[in-house]
C-alpha cells in the first residue's frame, strides 16, 4: 500500500493520494510491512516515531518524492525577538512547547564527555548556521572569539539561556551582530530526535531522499542509550540512503546501543567502577539479552551527505555490526569544538564487527574515522580522507587532550582490521593504539601516532591495562578477553609521502611526545615500529619451550611481530630498518588535492615515479591471521580476498603498482560530491 503525506494541504486526510496526511508521523503510526510512505516537498517540523517494522522481504519505505526536498526538522522557528540591549535580543518560549524534554534545561552529559563548559542539548540557528552557547549573559553582551573553533569569526554570534520559573518560560538571549532576527531565519531545536523509533526491534525500514536536521540529541558514549537524529534503535536491516543529515547537537545517525537502565552511563552516575569495566559489563549484558547476528545490525548507510554535527556524523556500539557504510560524504564534524570528549569523529564505532566502510569521502573533521574496541573483520577500503585535524591555526593553546586529529584511529582492538586502497592525506594518518591491523595499497601522506601507547586506563601508580573482547569469527558471541600487546601489524604495497610539517603541530608534538595517549609524531612511514620484532625474532622466544615447569617468562606479553613489504617512501618518509625491501626514492613526489564544484582531483607525479617499480600481489593467504582472534583478513562471509582491484575498482596487473592507483594518469578524480 502507498501512503501519501503533503505538508501543504490545508487539513490532514486519510493518507490516500487524493487526501494525504499532513504529517509524516501520522503515516508512521499505520505503515506496515510492504508499505511505501511517499512524502511531498515541504518542511516537516515533527518527530517521526515508526510504530511498525517491515520484514526482510517486505520493507517499509519512507521516500521523499523529490530528492532532498522533504525536510524533517527537530527545530521550530522563533520570530518573537525583542531588543534587549545593543546587539542583543531576547525571546521567551513557553515551556509547554517542549513537552517532557526541554533542551534548555537538559545539559550535555555522559561517560567520556569532558564538560569544558555547561552546554545544553538545545541550539540556536541563524540562517541555518549554529550559533555559540555561552554560560552567562555577559558572554552574549561582550562576546569574545573562540580560538578553538574552525570558524572563529562566527563564534561571536552567541546565545545564553535561563529559566523564568514563575512564568514557566525558557528565556534565550542572543547576539546576532547587528542583524534583526525577526527578519532573518532563526530556529531553535526543540526535539531530541527526528526519525527514530521509540521502541526496540522496529527493523527493515528504508529512509530515502530526505533532509534531516537540527535535533537536540544527547551525548552518545558506548555505555549509554546511544541515540541520534536518525537511527534504527536496536533492530536489524535499516537502509538510510540519499539523505542530507546535519546539525545534530551530538550525533547525526546512530547505529548504537539500546537502553540498559542498570548500566546507562554508569561510570558517570555510580563512579565506583572504571568506565572501561562498565563497557565490558555492557557488552556481556547485551550478549545475555539477545545481541546476535540474527537480531541486530546489518544496516546500510549509503550516498548520504552528513555534516555539521557536534559529536559524530555516524555513531554506534554493538548495534552496527555487519553493516555497510558506503559512498557517503562526511565532513565538518565537531568543527565548533564546543563539545569535547573521547567519542568524537566523522564516524565513531565500537564493535564494528564485519562492518565494511568503503568509498566514503571524509574530511574537515576533528577526527575522521574512530574504530574503538572489537574492530574485528572490519574493512576500510577505497575512502578519501583529508584535513581531519585540529584547526589549521592549531598550536599549543588549541590542543585538546588526545584529540589531535587524524584520518583513522584504531583503538584497543585485536583485529583483524583491514585498511586498503585508501587515500590518507591528513597530518596524522593513523593513530594505532591497537594490534591486528593490515595496511595494503594505501597512499599515506601523514604519520602514525600512539604506536605502543594508549592502552591504559590512566591510573597514577597502579597497572591498569585495558583488556578488550574478541569474538568468534563473523559472530557476536565472545571468544575471550585480552590486553593489547601491540604489534601484529602488516604493511604491504603502501606509498608513504612525507608532507610539510605544520609549525603549530610541531609545537604540540614537543609538548606531547611523552604523553601516554599520543606521541603526536609527525614523521611519515613505518619507523614507529622500529623496535618491534620480525616474525623470526618473535618465534625464537618459544624455541625449546616445554610448557608447564619452564622458568618464568615474558614471552606471552612481549610485543607481537610486524611484517612489511613492497612499500615505497618519498620526501623523507622513514621505513623501519627491518623492512629490507623498502624502496626509498629521492625524486620529490608531488600530491595536490584540488576541489572544483564538488569534484576532488588528486594531481600527482607518483605514476611517473613508480613507472618501473612493481610489487607482488597481496591476498588473504599472505596476510595470515590476527594473533588474538585467530581470524584471517577475509570478507565478512569468510571468503578470501585477493587485492587485485584498486581505489576505483579497476583490475590490477599481475605485478601491481604500490599505492591505491593502478593507472598511469597524472590527475585522478577521487571524489565527486
Amino acid at each position: 500500500m502507498q501512503i501519501y503525506v503533503d505538508a501543504k494541504v490545508k487539513k490532514s486526510g486519510n493518507g490516500t493520494k487524493d487526501y494525504p496526511f499532513k504529517r509524516i508521523s501520522e503515516a508512521a503510526k499505520i505503515a506496515k510491512s510492504g508499505d511505501e510512505v511517499l512524502v511531498e516537498p515541504g518542511v516537516y517540523r515533527e518527530y517521526v516515531d515508526p510504530a511498525n517494522a517491515g520484514t526482510e522481504d517486505a520493507r517499509i519505505t519512507y521516500r521523499s518524492t523529490k530528492m532532498k526536498q522533504a525536510v524533517i526538522c527537530g527545530s521550530e522557528l522563533v520570530s518573537n525577538w525583542t531588543k534587549h540591549d545593543g546587539k542583543v535580543w531576547v525571546a521567551r518560549i513557553p515551556n509547554g512547547l517542549f513537552g517532557s524534554y526541554n533542551p534548555y534545561t537538559t545539559l550535555v552529559s555522559g561517560d567520556w564527555f569532558i564538560p569544558s563548559y555547561m552546554a545544553h542539548t538545545g541550539d540556536v540557528f541563524l540562517n541555518g548556521k549554529s550559533m555559540y552557547e555561552v554560560t552567562s549573559l555577559d558572554g552574549v553582551e561582550n562576546p569574545v572569539v573562540y580560538e578553538k573553533s574552525w570558524d572563529p569569526d562566527f563564534s561571536v554570534y552567541t546565545w545564553y539561556t535561563e529559566q523564568d520559573k514563575e512564568k514557566d518560560e525558557t528565556i534565550i538571549y542572543a547576539n546576532f551582530q547587528g542583524k534583526n532576527p525577526n527578519k532573518e531565519t532563526v530556529e531553535i531545536t526543540v526535539r531530541e530526535n527526528c526519525f527514530y523509533p521509540s521502541k526496540e526491534g522496529v527493523g527493515y525500514i528504508t529512509l530515502t531522499g530526505f533532509v534531516v536536521r537540527q535535533a537536540a540529541t544527547q551525548w552518545a558514549p558506548p555505555t549509554a542509550y546511544q541515540e541520534g537524529m536518525i537511527g534504527p534503535h536496536w533492530s536489524k536491516g535499516w537502509i538510510i540512503e540519499d539523505c542530507e543529515v546535519s546539525d545534530s547537537k551530538c550525533c547525526g545517525i546512530s547505529l548504537g546501543k539500546y537502553l540498559q537502565p542498570n548500566n546507562d552511563n554508569k561510570w558517570s552516575k555510580w563512579k565506583f567502577k572504571d568506565g572501561t569495566q562498565t563497557e565490558r559489563d555492557n557488552i556481556c549484558q547485551a550478549l545475555n539479552e539477545g545481541w546476535t547476528k540474527e537480531r541486530i545490525g546489518s544496516h546500510i548507510i549509503r550516498r548520504c551527505d552528513i555534516h555539521d554535527c557536534g559529536q559524530t556524523g555516524i555513531v554506534g556500539h554493538l548495534g552496527g555490526v555487519f553493516s555497510i557504510i558506503e559512498d557517503n560524504h562526511i565532513h565538518h564534524i565537531n568543527n565548533k569544538q564546543n563539545l569535547a570528549g573521547a567519542e568524537i569523529g566523522g564516524i565513531k564505532m565500537h564493535a564494528a564487527i564485519d562492518v565494511v566502510i568503503r568509498r566514503n569521502h571524509i574530511h574537515n573533521c576533528t577526527r575522521g574515522l574512530w574504530l574503538d574496541w572489537q574492530a574485528q573483520g572490519t574493512r576500510v577500503t577505497q575512502n578519501l580522507f583529508h584535513d581531519n585535524c585540529l584547526p589549521f591555526e592549531a598550536n599549543a593553546n588549541t590542543k585538546n587532550m588526545d584529540a589531535l586529529g587524524e584520518d583513522i584511529f584504531i583503538e584497543v582492538s585485536h583485529g583483524p582490521t583491514l585498511v586498503d586502497n585508501n587515500i590518507l592525506l591528513s597530518d596524522h594518518a593513523l593513530k594505532l593504539a591497537t594490534q591486528g591491523v593490515a595496511l595494503v595499497h594505501n597512499l599515506i601522506a601523514g604519520s602514525f601516532t600512539a604506536v605502543g601507547r594508549g592502552v591504559f586506563n590512566g591510573s597514577l601508580t597502579k597497572k591498569s591495562p585495558r583488556y578488550t573482547p574478541y569474538h568468534l569469527p563473523h559472530r557476536t558471541e565472545l571468544a575471550g578477553f585480552m590486553t593489547i600487546l601491540h604489534g601484529d601489524m602488516r604493511f604491504y604495497n603502501n606509498i608513504f609521502v612525507q608532507q610539510e610539517k605544520r609549525a603549530g603541530l610541531e609545537e604540540i608534538h614537543e609538548l606531547m611526545k611523552d604523553n601516554e595517549w599520543t606521541d603526536a609524531n609527525l614523521t611519515c612511514g613505518t619507523m614507529p615500529y622500529e623496535e618491534y620484532p620480525s616474525y623470526a625474532e618473535w618465534e625464537k622466544q618459544f624455541e625449546g619451550y616445554c610448557g608447564m615447569g619452564s622458568e618464568p617468562t615474558d614471552r606471552y606479553y612481549n610485543p607481537l611481530p610486524v611484517w612489511a613489504g613492497g612499500n615505497v617512501y618519498f620526501n623523507g618518509a622513514v621505513p623501519m630498518s627491518k623492512e629490507k625491501d623498502a624502496v626509498i626514492i629521492d625524486a620529490p613526489a608531488t600530491i595536490k588535492l584540488v576541489e572544483k564544484d564538488g569534484t576532488y582531483s588528486l594531481k600527482t607525479n607518483l605514476s611517473t615515479l613508480l613507472k618501473d617499480l612493481d610489487c607482488r600481489m597481496i591476498s588473504t593467504e599472505m596476510l595470515g591471521m590476527a594473533f588474538e582472534s585467530e581470524q584471517k583478513f577475509e570478507n565478512p562471509d569468510g571468503s578470501p580476498i585477493v587485492f587485485d582491484s584498486d581505489y576505483f575498482g579497476n583490475h590490477r596487473e599481475v605485478t601491481p603498482k604500490a599505492g591505491p592507483f593502478e593507472g598511469n594518469a597524472k590527475t585522478f578524480v577521487v571524489a565527486n560530491n
